[in-house]
C-alpha cells in the first residue's frame, strides 16, 4: 500500500455509467486521503466526460488494462453492471487489490461469500457500496431508536417507490437472468440492507412480486414481509408503478411512531454536479422533516417535527479510506451484503411458489 500519511491512495474506477460517474468518481474525488487516477470504460462518449469532470484523470478501455498496472495503484472500485461484479471483483483481488463493489455484489449469497473468502485469504479489503445507510432519513431513524424515542419496534414500513410507467430498457429492466436486474436486486437490495442493519437477522421471507408495465420484461412492483429474529415485521416496497408515492418510512413502536415522506437529497445534489463540501451537504428543507407521535396522523398535523440528519454519503468512502490506512472497520462487508442476498434470493422463491420461506 503506497498511501502513507500524506500520500492519497490511487483508486482505479471501472464503470462510468450511472453509479461510476454519479456516485463513485465524486465521491472518490472528494474525499481526503484518495484520489481517482484511473477510470475504465470502452465508451469514448464517456472518456470524454471523465477527463472534462476529473482533469488529470487517465482512462483505459478495459480492466485488463488497469489490472496490469496492479502495483500503481491502492483500490479498484467496481461500478459496472450487475453480471459483472464477481468476476471483476475476483480478478482484483488476485491481482493483489482491494476492492469497493457497487451492490448487488453477487446475484447469489454463496457467490458474495465465495468473494468475502477469497479476500479474507488473501487479506483484502472487500467492501460493498450500500451508501443508503447513510441517507439523511435511515440516519435519523437510528438516532430516534437508539434514544428510545419510538420505545420497542413492532413494525418498519420502508417504500422505495417512482412513477415511471413507461420501461427504460438496459440491463437493469433487462429479462435475462445473468444480468440480474429487476428492482428485487437493485432497489431491494437497499430496503432489506437497511431493514437488517436495524433490527438484524430474518428468520421468515414472504414476498410478492410482479411485471406491471407493457413491454417490462423483469419485476417492477414488489413487496416483502420479513420476519427478524427479534420479532420485529419489516414491510418492504419497491416500485416503478407507484402512481401516488407511500411514506418512505412509518415505523411503528410501542410508545410512538415515525413518518417520513420524500427521499434523501444527495442523489438529485450529485446528478446536478453539486459536490461534498463543508456546508450543507445532505441537508433537507424543514419543511419535509418527519414526524413523531402517538394516536394523530402527521398528515393532519399529529406528533413533533423531528429535524433530519444531514445524509453523509462521503462517510462511506472516508470509511474505507481509514480501513486501508489505519485497519479501521470495513464500513459494509461482502459477509453482511451475503446476508441480505440470502434475504432476497428467498424472497424471489418466495414470490414464485407463493409461500413464505424459512432461513
Amino acid at each position: 500500500m503506497t498511501g502513507t500519511t500524506g500520500t492519497p491512495l490511487r483508486v482505479g474506477l471501472i464503470g462510468y455509467g450511472l453509479a461510476g460517474s454519479v456516485f463513485h468518481a465524486p465521491l472518490i474525488a472528494t474525499t481526503d486521503g484518495l484520489v481517482l487516477d484511473t477510470v475504465v470504460t470502452s465508451n469514448p462518449e464517456r472518456q470524454e466526460q471523465a477527463r472534462a469532470e476529473h482533469p488529470g484523470v487517465r482512462t483505459v478501455a478495459g480492466p485488463d488494462e488497469l489490472f496490469a498496472r496492479a502495483g500503481e495503484l491502492d483500490l479498484v472500485v467496481i461500478a459496472s453492471p450487475n453480471k459483472t461484479h464477481v468476476p471483476l471483483a475476483t480478478a482484483a483481488l488476485k491481482a493483489g487489490l482491494p476492492v469497493v463493489v457497487d451492490k448487488p455484489v453477487a446475484g447469489t449469497a454463496a457467490g458474495a461469500r465465495e468473494l468475502a473468502a477469497l479476500a479474507e485469504e488473501r487479506g483484502l479489503l472487500l467492501s460493498v457500496f450500500q451508501n443508503r445507510r447513510w441517507d439523511n432519513d435511515f440516519l435519523t431513524l437510528r438516532r430516534l431508536i437508539a434514544d428510545g424515542e419510538l420505545g420497542d419496534v413492532w413494525r418498519f414500513e420502508s417504500r422505495f417507490e417512482r412513477w415511471r410507467p413507461k420501461p427504460k430498457g438496459g440491463w437493469r429492466e433487462s429479462g435475462d437472468p445473468a444480468e440480474i436486474g429487476g428492482l428485487l436486486y437493485d432497489l431491494g437490495s437497499h430496503v432489506v440492507d437497511q431493514a437488517l442493519v436495524l433490527f438484524g437477522p430474518v428468520t421468515q421471507v414472504y414476498a410478492e412480486s410482479v411485471i406491471r408495465r407493457a413491454g417490462a420484461e423483469t419485476d417492477d412492483d414488489t413487496f416483502i414481509a420479513l420476519t427478524h429474529a427479534n420479532g420485529v415485521r419489516s414491510h418492504l416496497y419497491v416500485s416503478a408503478t407507484a402512481a401516488q408515492l407511500g411514506p418512505r418510512f412509518r415505523v411503528l413502536g410501542s410508545q410512538a411512531g415515525y413518518v417520513k415522506y420524500g427521499l434523501d437529497p444527495q442523489e438529485d445534489a450529485l446528478r446536478a454536479g453539486a459536490r461534498p463540501g463543508p456546508e450543507g451537504w445532505g441537508r433537507e428543507d424543514e419543511s419535509l422533516w418527519g414526524r413523531v407521535g402517538a394516536g394523530e396522523s402527521p398528515v393532519t398535523g399529529g406528533g413533533r417535527a423531528v429535524p433530519t440528519l444531514p445524509g453523509d454519503y462521503p462517510a462511506y468512502y472516508a470509511a474505507v479510506a481509514a480501513a486501508l490506512r489505519e485497519g479501521a472497520p470495513n464500513p459494509v462487508t461482502s459477509r453482511e451484503a451475503a446476508a441480505a442476498l440470502d434475504v432476497l434470493e428467498a424472497a424471489r422463491r418466495s414470490a414464485r411458489d407463493g409461500v413464505a420461506v424459512q432461513l
